[in-house]
């Protein structure tokens, strides 16, 4: 089969480099910040469009181009309809949630922050919808509470081959099945930037420690500031006690020999930023969400 790839970032390059492999790919779209993939492309001569190919813009790239099977992984841009009726048999994306939940963006992470116990991967059929087409297959895959959004995209990246090898080996053998999503039970959350990782120390411990974990390194990660100071911090952990404290939410209650902050119901204890430890001295406090507006 002859397959048009679309993918972005290290897991859309990683399945680009296993698919080209196994089978013809005729071409790929990715993003100009992939540049592995681009030159992954140039070195083994296949054609790349880089940019968003919305609005018709990648028109004359496909001209003459001949496809079986068009499928996208971690792919940043809206697919449209040029590129949807383009294959012969099937248009496939893999999306990162056990779809109709949490449709959109960056699931993974939404899902940790929400507190759930389980996501997965979704191989569904492209259409003119955000994650709205017919499923084909989902893989479900364990949220342990020390998972953070990085090790859930690793544990993604030992499911998604084997997935789209098992959907590919359908649309081959004309064996193919879908079900319809049920509209009625979607969620959908939106895009994040680095910038929407502040922590609100009025949270619940439980909330700022899913908050912290979802975004930790080597994501741009969760941040406050204190006395002006920006400070990332990659690992919390819950301390049990600490509800009968007298102090501000966001307040340094202790610094040696661990950093301790009062939150709403409680105490947590600081382990791990990207900062030095010496600036988080007692009695200090941490910016709050409805203080942001001074920054």
């Amino acid at each position: 089969m002859r397959l048009g790839i679309l993918c972005s970032g290290d897991l859309g390059g990683s399945i680009l480099k296993k698919l080209a492999g196994e089978y013809k790919v005729d071409f790929v779209f990715t993003d100009k910040n992939s540049t592995e993939i681009i030159n992954y492309c140039h070195i083994n001569l296949i054609d790349v469009f880089v940019g968003n190919p919305r609005n018709n813009k990648a028109n004359n790239f496909l001209l003459g181009k001949d496809i079986d099977v068009l499928i996208s992984v971690n792919y940043i841009f809206i697919i449209e309809e040029d590129l949807i009726k383009l294959p012969q048999k099937t248009a496939f994306n893999i999306h990162g949630s056990l779809l109709p939940k949490y449709r959109g963006r960056t699931p993974h992470v939404w899902a940790i922050i929400n507190n759930e116990i389980k996501t997965g991967i979704s191989a569904h059929l492209i259409d003119k919808g955000c994650d709205t087409g017919d499923i084909i297959e989902q893989v479900e895959v364990e949220i342990r509470k020390d998972d953070t959004g990085a090790t859930i995209l690793e544990k993604y990246k030992a499911e998604y081959y084997p997935l789209i090898k098992r959907v590919l080996n359908d649309i081959e053998n004309n064996s193919l099945k879908t079900k319809k999503q049920n509209h009625n039970e979607a969620t959908y959350f939106g895009k994040r930037t680095p910038n929407d990782g502040l922590i609100d120390w009025n949270s619940s411990k439980k909330d700022i420690y899913n908050w912290i974990r979802a975004q930790a390194y080597p994501y741009p990660g969760a941040f406050t500031y204190i006395e002006e100071k920006k400070i990332t911090i990659d690992k919390v952990e819950i301390l049990e006690d600490g509800n009968d404290i007298e102090a501000k939410n966001g307040q340094i209650i202790q610094d040696s020999p661990n950093i301790i902050v009062k939150v709403k119901d409680g105490l947590i204890r600081i382990s791990q930023i990207r900062e030095d430890k010496n600036i988080l001295k007692k009695n200090l406090i941490f910016l709050n969400n409805d203080d942001k507006s001074t920054k």
